[in-house]
């Protein structure tokens, strides 16, 4: 028998079913609201309102905002005929906080990944190509994750833009093998940017 009353223990519930959130975790974020004066508590409730009020999908580039299209794909002062892809949008914000890169972005949403059945029509490519067709796009640089799923994704789409004859280069390996785009710091990804190198298509 569950001896927390109803309404904590859906609040348990929801925040169990949150990614890395276990049992213990989510009894602790459960408690901690709990905890909070009334106007915090509602403070966070009315954020996470907002955010699935407000937050829509730009039909440009796949990414996060509140206005379509987005405020980088708007902003007339970038390079659009030079695309960056990443695999999620936390992502096109790590490389955003270098400011060296100025040109657009196309989230992917995903990699690809055989054994969990991702392939490339769950993620962005398909638009990614028709965008690189339709849009003059001159560079595609690939910046997805320098681990298996990522390289991957990479030569697919390295393969799907071949036909285009559009230059597409990729991060330069200054990011640990085996890593994720997020964690590395500013300096890191400018270094990578920096040095990105040509794929070739065998």
């Amino acid at each position: 028998m569950n001896a927390y009353p109803p309404s904590l223990q859906k609040l348990i519930k929801e925040f169990g079913r949150m990614p890395g959130i276990g049992q213990k975790s989510a009894e602790r974020l459960a408690h901690h609201i709990l905890r909070l004066p009334y106007d915090d508590a509602m403070q966070l409730a009315f954020a996470v309102r907002d955010v699935k009020k407000n937050i829509r999908y730009c039909s440009i580039c796949c990414n996060i905002g509140e206005i379509d299209p987005c405020s980088i794909c708007s902003d007339k002062r970038r390079d659009n005929q030079k695309v960056c892809v990443v695999e999620q949008p936390k992502d096109l914000f790590t490389i955003e906080k270098t400011g060296l890169y100025n040109g657009l972005y196309h989230v992917l949403f995903g990699h690809i990944n055989p054994l969990e059945n991702i392939n490339s029509d769950d993620i962005n490519v398909d638009r990614l190509v028709r965008r690189a067709k339709e849009h003059n796009v001159c560079e595609v640089i690939i910046a997805t994750n320098p681990n298996l799923e990522g390289d991957v994704t990479a030569l697919h789409i390295l393969e799907c833009l071949k036909p285009l004859g559009i230059k597409v280069s990729q991060l330069a390996r200054g990011i640990p093998s085996g890593s994720y785009l997020e964690y590395a710091n500013s300096a890191i990804i400018a270094e990578a940017m920096n040095g990105r190198k040509l794929m070739q298509n065998s």
